[in-house]
């Protein structure tokens, strides 16, 4: 059994799957694609669901992946365990109706003992207890005795997940020896010990799981098998924990290098190693898929890793920014069969280094806030620290439980724990209850997913506009699928061929007309369904449409020309976002239409004036220099080494189209375009915002909306030109006069309000009544706010020695009532919280404050005499 690495065993499954006419596809994204059951994928079988239920029709019946996964499901053993980690590859090969159970046995035994020449002594069976026809494969056709084959229950060796395809599994075990096992005289195939080691589990998907739970055959049975890569490299490697399989090890030692510390000789180091360096692996390959730190979802799984993987660097010394550094060392050894790793490596970078400072600085944000606490607890002689207060500690600032009870401990005080873990018990039950309940494929049913998988739409609106020799495969009228439709008729058809771009990759779909011998549909909106299905949305305008008529498909060159100018000018404005702000740009997002562009990508802050101006130039200047934009079809190792830029969580087939602007801007896209960058006539950015935690948004147009644009600000200054009757060349000094003129009059009017207000504080100082040796002035006065109304009472306030003073005041629709009392007054028993709050009430009101001074409002200005007698006989009763 030779030693081989672990990219050297990835590169051996696919090349031999290869041999026996398997497709090898790349890894899809972690993010899943229309799977809502999934918050990313955490198997090989993932992303090929629609492939399993006959909704789509593979690109291949024999496939062949090595699939990047993420489980975080025992995060907590991570670290503590020699096979625990939250990313993993998986090899898998697949068959959809084509090969079963006597070719995949034959197959994983082949592999595993000619091509990695594992020592067929070594290796066990499992099969599931009631599958006769998996024993007689693995025993009369290749030759395990009856011994070494083991039945299993359903919990072990039956594979299926909610409702749909299901079966039952074989998994083949490899012996470590007896140095790894329990020691009991029944130790076998099954045991929790660690000497028998499942590495390959063969998933014979044969049944269908129906809602009464009852099973029925599948009419094409399926074969899905899954192989955990650093499970076999350990294996083959003959080391004990996948943290000492090659590429694990290589970012192990670089633990160990930035953190000044020697692997084995402390036993919670060790720990904290291996959580930073299992940790990491997940935190690059999400990032270079797209995955930004949050809150919610998946954001908020990779923000909970990343800070945890920053805290166990802090318990191992490291004191500086250190997550960036090591994550170089995962791209470095994965690259080969991640090329992504290495495409976005300046962008994963920033984002770790910008997440690992924003977690130092919430972690003093929650080490002030924990001392406020302390403080407080021992002005209360309290000495436990809630669950709530815990969990809020942890939820909002990523403030780990351990630091809490460390920083605690030394104040002789403690955390509630079992009602912090309530709390998170708590949290998980809403992300559950939030993540809808779903069928086998995680997506919503469809009236487009019982359309037959078998037809397609060969998209020709590149080339042509309009074409004349469509056929009509199928009609949705009205929520149902129909042979014909009538005048009236919403529907939604699917044509053999199609001129109509079909919404992908932020750009809109094209509408238009689709005419037939007998009737005419106005499309209003193109957009794809599973199985490459182009779906044609609109109303039957005239006459009826039949399945299988031939049609005349034609859409608006005008709306399809607007969209191909905001769209081409999104590529010149992410080229230029990048010169301007750093490669660490990535699109995370567009909206293209006819009308504006919309695009998403990733910046930690708001750009400034000058850096959108600088922008908004150079997507301009390149319009003016006129440059051809090319469209050409390649490989896709060939566009990588062009330098053409890709999108996140979008799926390339071999051969990809690339959108060239002279070099300038070179990316994948399957949009339209227009052959030159002058036919984009003019950019502007109209808006620039922030949607979330590093990404911004900037919202422009181009063309005929540009032109649109630009005549409704001449429209709005030629209206404000006639209001202030100025030309629009002297607005600028016009309204700079009529700021000036009303700073003046604004200023004259504060010093005749202060006034009147003088005059009329000595007018009330005049009337005021005494009553037990305090000066009373209780009175309605003009309408004042809130605001200038306690203004006037501090005045009056500042001149009385034992006083109360009671004021009413109407304004916009309020009654507003202020009743303050002198320092002296207070000690004869004065309260004006409570002559507020019982003079409020009376009139249905609500209002309070302090001894000194409180406020209320009402809804009946009418009343506010009732108010102020009120108020007053509260008055007497608390001065007698």
């Amino acid at each position: 059994m030779q030693p081989l690495g672990l990219n050297e065993i990835r590169e051996l499954y696919l090349k031999f799957f290869e041999s026996k006419q398997h497709l090898r596809m790349p890894s899809f994204s972690l993010i899943p694609q229309n799977d809502k059951s999934l918050l990313l994928i955490n198997a090989g079988m993932a992303p090929l669901k629609p492939y399993f239920t006959g909704q789509e029709i593979p690109p291949s019946k024999r496939v062949a992946t090595c699939q990047k996964c993420i489980r975080t499901g025992d995060i907590d053993n991570v670290g503590k365990t020699a096979r625990h980690g939250t990313f993993f590859e998986m090899l898998g090969n697949f068959s959809f109706g084509d090969y079963f159970k006597e070719e995949a046995i034959a197959w994983a035994w082949e592999f595993v003992t000619e091509w990695l020449e594992i020592p067929s002594d070594k290796l066990y069976i499992s099969i599931y207890q009631d599958d006769d026809e998996a024993f007689d494969i693995w025993n009369k056709n290749i030759g395990i005795p009856a011994e070494r084959i083991f039945r299993l229950g359903k919990e072990d060796n039956f594979w299926e997940l909610g409702l749909g395809p299901c079966g039952p599994c074989s998994e083949i075990y490899y012996d470590r020896g007896p140095e790894y096992g329990c020691g009991k005289e029944d130790c076998a195939v099954g045991c929790d010990c660690d000497r028998y080691l499942e590495f390959w589990n063969l998933v014979f998907t044969q049944f269908n799981k129906k809602e009464d739970g009852s099973y029925s055959d599948l009419e094409h049975p399926n074969i899905d098998t899954g192989m955990g890569l650093e499970r076999v490299a350990a294996m083959m490697q003959n080391v004990y924990s996948l943290f000492d399989v090659d590429t694990i090890k290589a970012i192990r030692d670089k633990v160990c290098e930035l953190s000044k510390i020697e692997y084995t000789k402390d036993k919670q180091k060790d720990i904290s190693i291996r959580i930073i360096t299992d940790h990491i692996r997940s935190i690059t390959f999400m990032t270079a898929d797209g995955v930004l730190p949050s809150n919610e979802g998946r954001g908020y799984v990779l923000r909970r890793l990343l800070r945890r993987a920053a805290r166990h660097g802090k318990l191992l010394g490291i004191n500086e920014l250190f997550m960036s550094n090591l994550s170089q060392t995962v791209i470095d050894v994965s690259k080969g069969a991640y090329p992504e790793l290495e495409d976005k490596q300046e962008y994963i970078h920033k984002v770790i280094s910008v997440e690992e400072k924003r977690f130092y600085e919430t972690i003093d944000q929650g080490i002030s806030l924990l001392k406020n606490h302390i403080k407080e607890f021992r002005s209360t002689l309290r000495n436990i620290l809630s669950g709530s207060e815990a969990f809020k500690l942890y939820d909002t600032f990523g403030f780990p439980l351990e630091l809490m009870q460390e920083i605690l401990s030394e104040e002789g005080m403690t955390v509630d724990e079992k009602a912090f873990w309530a709390e998170m018990e708590h949290q998980r039950e809403r992300a559950r209850q939030a993540r809808e309940e779903t069928n086998y494929s995680g997506a919503d049913d469809t009236v487009y997913n019982h359309l037959d998988p078998t037809l397609t739409t060969e998209f020709v609106g590149y080339a042509q506009h309009e074409i004349d020799n469509a056929v009509i495969t199928a009609i949705i009228a009205d929520g149902e699928i129909e042979q014909a439709a009538k005048e009236g008729s919403q529907v939604s058809l699917v044509l053999d061929k199609s001129p109509f771009y079909a919404e992908s990759g932020g750009q809109k779909g094209d509408s238009g007309e689709i005419v037939t011998a007998e009737g005419r549909v106005a499309v209003i909106d193109c957009f794809k369904a599973g199985g490459n299905k182009w779906i044609h949305k609109g109303k039957v305008m005239e006459g009826q449409i039949k399945i299988s008529e031939t049609a005349a498909a034609k859409i608006d060159n005008g709306q399809r020309m607007d969209t191909a100018r905001n769209h081409t000018a999104t590529h010149l404005l992410q080229k230029a976002l990048r010169e301007v702000l750093g490669n660490h740009v990535e699109q995370s997002g567009s909206d293209v239409s006819c009308d504006r562009l919309r695009f998403d990508f990733t910046h930690f802050a708001p750009l400034t004036e000058e850096e959108l101006l600088k922008v908004e130039n150079m997507v301009n200047d390149h319009i003016l220099e006129g440059i051809p934009v090319k469209t050409n079809e390649m490989d896709l190792e060939a566009a990588r080494t062009k330098g053409a830029t890709a999108l996140f969580g979008e799926k390339y087939g071999s051969i990809v189209r690339v959108v060239d602007i002279g070099g300038y801007s070179v990316e994948l896209c399957g949009g339209t375009h227009v052959g030159n960058t002058g036919q984009i006539g003019q950019f502007k950015i109209i808006s620039e915002s922030g949607i979330a935690a590093g990404v911004r948004r900037i919202e422009a147009v181009t063309g005929h909306g540009a032109l649109e644009y630009y005549r409704a600000l001449e429209g709005r200054l030629r209206d404000i030109g006639s209001l202030i009757k100025a030309s629009p060349e002297n607005l600028i000094s016009k309204i700079k006069n009529f700021i000036f003129e009303g700073k003046q009059l604004s200023s004259e009017m504060e010093k005749l309000k202060a006034k009147l207000t003088s005059g009329q504080i000595d007018s009330l100082l005049d009337e005021r009544g005494n009553i037990g040796g305090v000066d009373v002035i209780c009175t309605q006065i003009p309408p004042l706010s809130v605001q200038d109304l306690r203004a006037m009472g501090d005045r009056i306030k500042d001149r009385l020695e034992c006083g109360v003073i009671i004021l009413s005041s109407p304004f916009e629709d309020n009654l507003n009532l202020l009743v303050m009392a002198t320092d002296k007054a207070v000690q004869k028993g004065v309260h004006a919280g409570n002559i507020v709050k019982e003079a409020a009430a009376s009139l249905g009101g609500k209002g309070g404050g302090r001894p000194n001074m409180a406020q209320a409002g009402i809804k009946n200005p009418e009343k506010a005499q009732e108010l102020l007698i009120k108020a007053q006989e509260v008055l007497f009763g608390q001065i007698k």
